[in-house]
Parts: structure tokens; C-alpha cells; sequence
């Protein structure tokens, strides 16, 4: 079966491929709106994709180069087998090749979930092309670490990725009875994306039930530990951090934690009453207004 109709909408952006100078693995993007302004690179999360950042490609495109990519292990991008190809520096190194690959030399970075954990330690290490970041709930790795000691409540809201460590048993119960565990979480009524279509349900579903589809993603997860325990990190780039007041994977706790590792000044934080954990799909008018208020001194 082909993918759905609302992937190939061609005012979301051009279809294209680039590929990484360090790995040679080459990542599928969609772009629209280059020559407009500054590079905006999209992150996505799991289980998600760059069609995640429809809403934000539509309203950026007239001041910014909107960059979405598919994650290596995600969708048409290349998606080696091997659980070592997806710990946290390899990653961050293709975020780097993406954005010098498109002839930039900074960006504005704008991740979500799993994109924003590789955005965070993105800004550490390479704070010289990031110029602004917008991220959406998910705090940086020292932080999780720190908080999910002290409070058992998030230790319990992630105890998923307890599970995603084990081998081939991940991708045999996410993928039994056609997918109905990621459907559930993209659609359930209190913890999914609200207003979701079947179309649009099927833009992620799509994805993960290709052959293969599911093992990349669930890599990422294989991973996690490999850095523990970490040091804590100080933050100093431009961040505007958007959070949902009803977030089910993590504590609004987290906003205050992530806060005191900051730089004073630099963290502009907001939590949005009544709404969960997909912020750019669920609330993306409260999201733009936010990020132009953020943004506007870099188009004047």
C-alpha cells in the first residue's frame, strides 16, 4: 500500500533527500521556503515523524527556511539494524550534518519528545549552531535522571522505557493486533493527539509497519543508559520551552528542574493549562504565537 494522500501535500514543502557527510547515511526532509530567512530544523519524537511539524511548516515558511527530517531509523531515511548506531553522539553528529549540509552554519532548532532530548545535549556540545531553541516537553537527560530519583511519579509515568531496552519483544508488541498499542497512543482520548484523522493516524502508522519499521525507532531507547550516570549540564542557549499541563509522560515538575540548570535569562518557559503531551499538533495556534513572540527580533 502506497502512504496517504496528506503526506504528499505539496504545500507542506518539498520532498528531498540529503546525505550526512560523517555517516553517508542519507535522511529524508521536507523543506519549504528557502530564501525566506533563517534555517528552522524540526526534530519530531517517537512515535512520530517529520509529519509531526505539518501545522509548523505551514506557518513558517514566510520568514524562515522550514527544514522537518525523518530521524535516521524513521521512514524513507536510512535505518542501519545495529543498536550501536543510535547512541546520543552519533545523532547529534548528523543534526550537525544536516544543518552545514544545507549550507547553514546555525539554526533555529525546534524539537519535540525524543527530537528534544538530542536538541538538548545538541546545545551543549555544539552551542555554536544553535542560535535559538524551541522545545517542546522533554527536559534534558541529567535532568530526567536527577528528577526521576527524587520523585517516584516520574519514575512510573516513563517505566515504558524500562521495556524498550529488551530485544525483538519491543517491536513483537507494538506491532501485534495491526499496530494497536501505537494507535492507542497516538489517538487515546486522554493521552493521544486529539482531533487526529485516520489519514493522519495513518502518516505515522505507515512508517512503522514497513518491514523494519519499528527496530530504528525503538534503538533510540536501547541507548538511553549507555551515558548514565550523567553530569549535570549548564544551559545557555536561547530557549523557549513549551509544556503541557496535562502532559501523562512528564511532570510539570521537570519545568522548575530544568529552569535552575539555566543560565539566567536564557529560558523562557511556558506550561499550557489543559493540554498534553503533542503540543504542535494539538495546540499549534498557541505554539506560533509563543515562537513568533520569540523569534521576532530576528526579522526585524
Amino acid at each position: 500500500s502506497a502512504p496517504p494522500a496528506c503526506v504528499r501535500d505539496p504545500t507542506l514543502g518539498e520532498h528531498r533527500f540529503l546525505t550526512l557527510k560523517s555517516s553517508g547515511l542519507r535522511l529524508h526532509y521536507v523543506s519549504a521556503g528557502r530564501g525566506n530567512g533563517p534555517l528552522m530544523l524540526f526534530l519530531h519524537g517517537f512515535p512520530e515523524n517529520w509529519f509531526s511539524w505539518r501545522y509548523q511548516l505551514w506557518e513558517f515558511q514566510s520568514r524562515f527556511h522550514v527544514v522537518a527530517v525523518d530521524l535516521r531509523g524513521y521512514g524513507p531515511s536510512d535505518a542501519p539494524r545495529d543498536v550501536d548506531c543510535y547512541t546520543m553522539d552519533l545523532l547529534m553528529t548528523d543534526i550537525q550534518d544536516i544543518i552545514l549540509g544545507l549550507g547553514y552554519s546555525r539554526c533555529i532548532l525546534v524539537a519535540h519528545d525524543w527530537g528534544a532530548l538530542i536538541a538538548w545535549n545538541f546545545s551543549i556540545y555544539y552551542p555554536s549552531l544553535v542560535e535559538r531553541m524551541v522545545i517542546v516537553s522533554a527536559a534534558p537527560m541529567s535532568v530526567y535522571q536527577d528528577y526521576s530519583i527524587h520523585h517516584i511519579g516520574q519514575f512510573f509515568r516513563s517505566n515504558y522505557i524500562f521495556l524498550f531496552q529488551l530485544p525483538w519483544l519491543p517491536e513483537k508488541l507494538l506491532s501485534m493486533s495491526d499496530f494497536q498499542i501505537l494507535k492507542t497512543t497516538l489517538t487515546h482520548r486522554k493521552r493521544g493527539i486529539p482531533h487526529l484523522t485516520p489519514n493522519e493516524l495513518e502518516a505515522f502508522l505507515y512508517d512503522f509497519s514497513q518491514p523494519g519499521g519499528l527496530t530504528g525507532p525503538l534503538n533510540y531507547y536501547r541507548n538511553l543508559f549507555r551515558n548514565f550516570p550523567l553530569e549535570p549540564q549548564e544551559l545557555a542557549t536561547p530557549t523557549l520551552l513549551l509544556w503541557g499541563e496535562k502532559d501523562t509522560y512528564f511532570e510539570q515538575g521537570l519545568v522548575g528542574a530544568i529552569s535552575s540548570r539555566f543560565v539566567p535569562g536564557r529560558l523562557e518557559a511556558h506550561i499550557l493549562p489543559g493540554v498534553g503531551h503533542w503540543i504542535p499538533q494539538s495546540n499549534p495556534g498557541e505554539m506560533h504565537e509563543y515562537m513568533w513572540a520569540f523569534l521576532q527580533d530576528l526579522l526585524d
